[in-house]
């Protein structure tokens, strides 16, 4: 048991999954049995070749070459001067600069890695499924580098909020296969996913964008990103020669505040906290904070966090974020919140469009929306802290993909001041 500054929790176990594919209670294979002989391929392959030293060599040239890490971390000056006390004390911002990777946000990452492990198990066919378009556009660009034919299901409502990403899978070859089921997001797309997947399942890897979904997919989408976090530490001993205080993290299926959080879960001196997508607040039923909100259930293979109906029914999730706007969380997020090693927080689609603009005018950095999530929260947070406290806020995608619907909101709202 550790202290932190918002009380007593219970350090994470560091066998996280257990044997059983489990964080405590959630996680685990809810799946059809047709599926059950692929994620125990997949987990077998994972294990043999993450810790093979050509493996882990290919990835690395890889990342270093091809994705361009690593990416800085940079302190963000005039946004620290912005939240400065009037004694000129106040917490340090630092930005992790996913956005500055190849594609342009973090996804790239464990799609690398993923087809990879795609190829040593001899699938020619990829799948995946999107929502605000990065993992399609990272997966599209790896199965391109590597000749894969590629496949893309994604909503139709995000299809038309993420137009620019669509062409540029296109672009490179891959086929975007439009979900029209439901409210055509990301949902829907998973589902279509999967139904592909358990069709196909002797030629096809599905590369499953977030740490989400049946195990091994949250243990092996968390390990492909765990490099942001340890680059980050690495920084900050360069930059300061310590450990930040805080590590911040907008949160839809969770995959970038883990990559970030998990070089440091054993840290109880650094804070862990994730934002959601509160939408047009969380008593609106209109949001897409699930841990806020959520209750424990069933959804795409696993044990975590969703949202739904008294009668188990699984809720429409909404943000003005697509890659957000998920009624589900990684089941490891679900065990940071049950144990209290995680804290969670939620913010509105307004309040994301005013921390996209604060960064845009303060830093000449444009967000994307999701991480405009985290950067809002800086507005509730930096108030409650004492002393100079370093904070390391993810900057999980760059903001082009995501321009014309904040000129949209934007024009509708006139909300524009800082």
């Amino acid at each position: 048991m550790v202290s932190t500054p918002n009380g007593t929790i219970t350090a994470p176990s560091l066998a996280r999954p257990n044997v059983a594919g489990r964080f405590g209670e959630f996680g685990g294979q809810y799946v059809p049995e047709t599926l059950m002989p692929a994620l125990s391929e997949l987990a077998a392959a994972f294990h043999e070749a993450y810790p093979h030293p050509d493996f882990q060599r290919t990835l690395q040239q890889l990342l270093k070459d091809y994705v361009g890490r690593p990416n800085p971390l940079y302190f963000a000056e005039r946004l620290t001067a912005h939240y400065a006390r009037p004694n000129g004390t106040g917490p340090q911002i630092y930005l992790k600069r996913e956005d500055l990777n190849h594609t342009g946000a973090h996804k790239i990452n464990n799609a690398l890695g993923q087809v990879l492990l795609a190829q040593r198990m001899g699938k020619r066919r990829i799948i995946a499924e999107t929502g605000a378009g990065q993992h399609g556009v990272a997966t599209a660009t790896v199965c391109a580098r590597f000749g894969l034919q590629c496949v893309i299901y994604m909503g139709v409502h995000d299809m038309q909020r993420q137009a620019l990403n669509v062409f540029r899978m296109r672009l490179m070859g891959a086929e975007v296969v439009p979900v029209e089921a439901g409210t055509g997001t990301l949902k829907e797309a998973t589902s279509e996913a999967i139904r592909d997947w358990v069709t196909n399942i002797e030629t096809t890897h599905y590369i499953l964008g977030s740490v989400a979904g049946p195990h091994p997919y949250p243990m092996i989408v968390r390990d492909f990103h765990a490099v942001i976090g340890q680059e980050t530490r690495r920084q900050c001993q360069e930059k300061w020669g310590g450990l930040p205080n805080i590590l911040l993290a907008c949160v839809g299926g969770g995959s970038n505040a883990m990559g970030l959080f998990h070089a440091f879960v054993e840290e109880p001196s650094v804070r862990l906290m994730g934002i959601e997508a509160a939408g047009q607040g969380v008593l609106s039923g209109k949001h897409a904070a699930t841990l806020t909100q959520g209750r424990i259930g069933v959804l795409h293979g696993a044990m975590s966090y969703l949202l739904q109906d008294e009668h188990g029914q699984v809720l429409e999730a909404h943000s003005i974020s697509a890659g957000l706007d998920y009624p589900g969380v990684g089941p490891e997020h679900s065990y940071f919140k049950q144990s209290g090693r995680g804290e969670y927080d939620s913010v509105t689609d307004e309040e994301a469009l005013a921390g996209l603009q604060r960064l845009s005018r303060l830093e000449g950095i444009i967000p994307a929306l999701e991480t405009a999530h985290a950067i809002a929260y800086l507005e509730t947070l930096c108030p409650q802290l004492s002393g100079n406290p370093r904070i390391v806020i993810n900057c999980s995608g760059r903001g082009d993909k995501d321009v014309q619907t904040v000129a949209n909101a934007l024009q509708a709202t006139e909300f524009s001041s800082l």
